[in-house]
């Protein structure tokens, strides 16, 4: 596998979309919302956030991407995922820092993000980077579109 300097990461575009979706369809374990991941739904989030989402390019093949926007106050990462044969080579830590600095030049301070108990990989990946987990707060929803269902990638 060539380097990671072979890699581009860049803002993701609504251009994007098929790309992102396609990679996000084969990782293992992977929820995709049925509204809110759509192409409509992932429009209008970048749209709201025009400049802090990332791709990671190889080739002109998309192998990672990060949802990434704010309210405001707090920044999000949703999506965060690298295609299984380039993980392990910084490809995700390099999205990350994009994120992370698009998010400070929009005077963003702090970041939350969700990772499922069950994604080992993904809670490896956040705390090897020095994120902490929360024990002090507990997250709650309320759904308000029972057709936004979540399918898991098997």
């Amino acid at each position: 596998m060539p380097g990671t300097f072979d890699i581009l990461i860049r803002e993701m575009i609504p251009a994007d979309y098929p790309a992102v979706f396609k990679l996000w369809e084969g990782i293992k374990g992977f929820g995709i919302r049925s509204i809110d991941d759509s192409e409509e739904g992932i429009i209008r989030f970048l749209k709201r956030n025009p400049n802090t989402s990332a791709v990671a390019v190889q080739n002109g093949q998309i192998i990672g991407d990060i949802l990434c926007g704010h309210d405001g106050r707090t920044g999000y990462f949703y999506h965060v995922c690298v295609a299984e044969n380039y993980r392990k080579h910084g490809i995700g830590y390099e999205m990350a820092r994009f994120c992370m600095a698009a998010l400070r030049r929009e005077g963003i301070n702090k970041i939350s993000l969700i990772a499922f108990k069950s994604n080992v990989v993904g809670n490896a990946f956040w705390q090897g980077l020095g994120w902490q987990g929360r024990e002090d707060v507990n997250l709650y929803e309320i759904v308000l579109n029972e057709e936004n269902v979540t399918k898991f990638v098997l």
